[in-house]
């Protein structure tokens, strides 16, 4: 058995700072949906968004929605707490610019995925207001240090007595893209979110689609149905 390197937190961040810039070459379309349960689990309302990134003609990268947004949801209400999270803190880089703000433990090993991992809990030092951040759980591969799966939430949870922002669980998935960098393939989350006026249980899946590398002969095309990762 291999002993856990001593500086596990830093080759994950080097790593981490590798793939966003690898990522960032790429187009791919996100998929959301969040879905709102009863206590017997059947769909309420739901909420469904898409959007592509893409290249415009002149090399910028950007965003733009396909489609517009199915928006049924009854009690739950999606605030820009909620959206700051599925942008940044599902998708988790523990790059090495946002290193310094978290602690990290190593958790020993296990395989997840089919693949030999590190277990490193990541947990913020402190929050401030506006931040958004993740606490949780890194399968980090043991043969290139890249993140395998993600679990945990995003913090802080929001309660004063005017306001109640509560965030679920989740686990993001990545998988292998043109067989090197691993990229967010799918979140998903199923949580009952204790707010004081009753418990509300959602569930989310963002699937993260078409991943094409960019290139000056590139058209942007997706279809609906293809296989994430690839």
């Amino acid at each position: 058995m291999a002993a856990q390197p001593a500086d596990l937190g830093k080759r994950v961040a080097e790593r981490e700072a590798e793939t966003m810039e690898a990522r960032s070459r790429y187009l791919y379309r996100q998929t959301v949906h969040i879905e709102e349960l009863s206590e017997r689990g059947a769909r309420v309302g739901e909420y469904r968004e898409v959007r592509e990134v893409i290249f415009l003609p002149n090399g910028e990268r950007t965003e733009r929605t396909a489609g517009k947004p199915v928006h049924t949801l009854v009690r739950l209400r999606l605030t820009e707490e909620d959206f700051q999270d599925i942008r940044d803190v599902q998708p988790f880089l523990f790059t090495p610019d946002r290193r310094w703000m978290y602690e990290t433990k190593a958790r020993g090993e296990e395989q997840m995925d089919g693949v030999d991992c590190w277990v490193l809990a990541v947990r913020p030092r402190q929050t401030f207001a506006g931040q958004r951040l993740f606490q949780g759980l890194l399968w980090v591969d043991k043969a290139d240090y890249s993140v395998v799966r993600s679990e945990g939430v995003a913090v802080p949870q929001i309660l004063s007595t005017r306001q109640e922002n509560l965030f679920p669980r989740f686990t993001t998935v990545r998988v292998k893209v043109d067989g090197k960098f691993r990229f967010p393939a799918y979140t998903f989350s199923d949580d009952t979110l204790p707010f004081r006026t009753g418990p509300l249980r959602q569930r989310m899946t963002i699937r993260y689609e078409g991943y094409r590398r960019f290139s000056a002969e590139s058209t942007v095309t997706f279809e609906e149905g293809q296989p994430e990762g690839r």
